[in-house]
């Protein structure tokens, strides 16, 4: 009997159709909201790259910004560009034209960008948080522990980290079979609705998968939960006032990010997926793949009294620029009249 009802099951199987193309459902459940949806996602996606690119030009531009803790910055803005480029016109484009059918291979690929760009986040928001404890909690050995050779280490460590654990699951994801249905519960190619598509033995891509999630979320995620309770904690032993509200504001506004982040990336990835967690993935999926790449530029930068005055520094050196050209050209035109 057995023999004959695996037989039965591998015959099913085999009579389902191999798909190629996968199709978004991501909010069609709305269908009176698709304009609405479209302006507002495209309104965000527009702040988010202008903001990061604002914040990775002074990096580059401002020498006072030639710091650890802005290569860090413009880093992750770059970063943050990257990520949400990945599937933001992916989905504006389906909400505009109606359109949302990806292939089988391109929604891999998909996949394989967010989720390097998402663990590389993980490990560059951890080693932002160490490198803001050292600032504060051992200033005198700052700059021996946190130098450029240092810098540019922990920043190749975190993408090769990443990218190796992805590609190891997008591997095992290019061997599985998808017999259908084709329709994927998402606004962009996630792993968990993916595999529900598969008629392939997926035990093994949701073990590797749950390892190397619980490897880049976890210890980065109490890493920096750790630095940043070590900061407040030296924070409130400061003896003037205004140390204290200075350094508290920085430190409180990069833990809300981190709050966000994580904790989205937690609910998605590692809680139990229930009935009521299925409603909300699509709800957490936003803060870390729409919200907190536009949030960043904000709270990391542009409340930043350093960042306010290196552009201050960028428009005055600009304005002056302009100025000077004009000048030159009416000297020109005037020796001409001469």
């Amino acid at each position: 009997m057995f023999l004959q009802d695996s037989r039965k099951q591998i015959n099913n199987r085999t009579d389902r159709t191999i798909i190629t193309h996968f199709i978004l459902l991501g909010f069609s459940d709305h269908p009176n909201l698709q304009v609405l949806l479209f302006w507002s996602f495209l309104t965000i996606y527009v702040l988010t790259v202008a903001g990061n690119i604002i914040i990775v030009v002074l990096v580059v531009a401002d020498l006072h910004l030639h710091t650890p803790m802005y290569f860090f910055l413009g880093n992750l803005s770059c970063l943050e560009i990257c990520y949400t480029s990945t599937m933001v016109p992916r989905l504006l484009f389906g909400l505009l034209k109606g359109d949302r059918t990806i292939s089988v291979h391109g929604c891999i690929m998909q996949y394989f960008f967010c989720g390097s760009l998402a663990c590389t986040e993980c490990y560059l928001l951890a080693v932002m948080s160490y490198d803001r404890y050292l600032a504060i909690c051992r200033p005198l050995r700052y700059t021996y522990l946190m130098n450029g050779r240092i810098c540019f280490w922990l920043l190749v460590i975190s993408w090769m980290a990443s990218l190796s654990n992805v590609s190891t699951i997008t591997s095992l994801l290019f061997k599985l079979t998808f017999c259908g249905p084709n329709e994927i519960e998402h606004f962009f190619c996630d792993l968990s609705p993916m595999l529900k598509l598969s008629c392939s033995d997926i035990h093994l891509v949701e073990l590797v998968h749950f390892i190397f999630a619980s490897i880049d979320i976890v210890p980065p995620f109490l890493l920096t939960l750790i630095s940043y309770m070590i900061i407040i904690i030296n924070i409130l032993q400061m003896k003037t006032k205004a140390s204290r509200q200075k350094a508290f504001s920085t430190c409180s506004s990069h833990l809300i990010v981190v709050i966000l982040f994580y904790g989205s990336l937690i609910c998605v990835y590692l809680l139990p997926e229930t009935e009521t967690m299925k409603e909300l993935h699509r709800i957490f999926s936003l803060f870390y793949t729409v919200f907190t790449p536009m949030l960043n530029p904000l709270i990391y930068s542009l409340r930043n009294r350093e960042v306010k005055a290196a552009v201050y520094r960028t428009v005055r050196r600009h304005s002056s620029r302009v100025s000077l050209h004009q000048e030159s050209k009416v000297w020109v035109y005037y020796t001409k009249m001469r």
